[in-house]
Parts: C-alpha cells; structure tokens; sequence
C-alpha cells in the first residue's frame, strides 16, 4: 500500500514546512539548541533548484519532472511483489519525497527548505525522503544481487567443487 506510508511522510514534510513558514521569515536562522547552534540550526530558505543548489531558477522543468516520477511510481507500485519490501519502501519515500517538493513548487514558486547541518546544504522532510529512498533501492539491489549469486552457487556449485566429490 502506497497511500498510507507516503502519506504519513508527505504531512510531516508540509506540516514542518508551514511550521517554518510561519515561524521564520525566509533567510531568518533559529538554533533550537544554542549550545549547538554552529552544527544544527533551522533555516528559512527558498529554492527554485535542485539538491546542493543545482540548477537554480528551473522551477517549471522540476515540477513537471516530480509530477512525471511521482505518476510513474504511482502506476508501478502496485505491480510490485509485497516480498520485495526493499524496493516498495524506496519508492514510498522517493514518491512522498516528490510530491512534497511538488506541493511546494506549485503553492509557493520553490521549495521551502530548512534544515541545516553542519556545512552541508538546506534540506527538508521531503529531500530526506528522496535521498534515504535512493539509498534503500541501491541496498536493495546489492542484496538481491547477493542473494541470486549464492542461490546460483548453490544449486550449481563450481566445477572444482564437484570434481573434489568424486575422488
């Protein structure tokens, strides 16, 4: 079930993002934790790009691009075995991650981004989404691909390993 997960993310993506809205004025900084204000601090920002501040200005072409990806991961979702759990969640959250950077490009002109870590770049829910998605489908396939060698391995053990049976 796509629906209910993604769900879940894409309130807590534009719930925290009209809490920021709301909060700070855009450029305005907040450290929650003053002791910890040069590591992690809230940040009101605009971006009309991409991740690390790619491609500013390109609202328009990110838009029809998250509505492109978010339609084709609705269609093949359901076509998915619920076995493959790796690949489901992946593309739960790269889905939920997309349609919250939508719902800002479309509402607002950009995406409101607003965490700040260290000297690493502005993001949101939704961008946590999207990158922890792609990490999961990477991990994903490096363990099927495991699970398939030793599964061939198994039912056809090397040559080597059959000829040591027969002497």
């Amino acid at each position: 079930m796509l629906s209910i997960p993604a769900g879940i993310i894409l309130f807590l993506d534009q719930a925290s993002k009209l809490w920021i809205e709301r909060t700070l004025q855009v450029g305005e900084i907040w450290a929650p934790f003053p002791a910890l204000a040069s590591f992690f601090r809230l940040i009101h920002w605009k971006n009309t790009g991409v991740a690390f501040g790619m491609f500013q200005d390109s609202n328009l072409f990110f838009a029809a691009l998250a509505w492109v990806v978010s339609a084709a991961i609705a269609y093949y979702f359901p076509r998915i075995s619920p076995r493959d759990w790796p690949l489901r969640l992946a593309l739960i959250l790269q889905f939920s991650g997309a349609l919250g950077n939508l719902i800002d490009r479309l509402r607002v002109g950009y995406v409101i981004d607003f965490i700040s870590v260290g000297n690493f770049y502005i993001f949101n829910v939704a961008d946590s989404a999207i990158t922890v998605g792609v990490a999961v489908l990477v991990l994903g396939v490096i363990l099927q691909e495991m699970r398939e060698r030793r599964e061939k391995l198994t039912a056809n053990p090397p040559l080597e390993d059959q000829q040591e049976g027969k002497g």
